[in-house]
């Protein structure tokens, strides 16, 4: 597991993410089973991340979300530093 230098234990934290509508239908037909964002949340696998749609038309959210768990997650390795890539494992209920 992915040890964040900034995490202060081990208890899985939520993120609720805005997501664009081109990105979020991707997402949510299964195309895309991935993210790449800035690492600015302390992300670490087994986290919860719910992807909300949001449209920059209207600025507003569409009320679709999505919730995932956060696989694989790969920092450095050609990744932008400031960045990360982590991939969207269904949450077992």
């Amino acid at each position: 597991m992915y040890d964040h230098p900034k995490a202060k234990d081990n208890q899985p934290m939520t993120h609720a993410l805005k997501t664009w509508p081109q990105y979020f239908k991707e997402v949510k037909s299964g195309n895309k089973p991935f993210e790449v964002r800035k690492d600015d949340r302390d992300f670490r696998e087994g986290d919860k991340v719910i992807l909300q749609e949001w449209d920059p038309e209207t600025e507003k959210y569409t009320g679709q979300e999505l919730e995932f768990k956060v696989g694989y997650l790969l920092v450095g390795f050609g990744i932008k530093k400031g960045y990360c890539v982590f991939g969207l494992e269904e949450i077992n209920s």
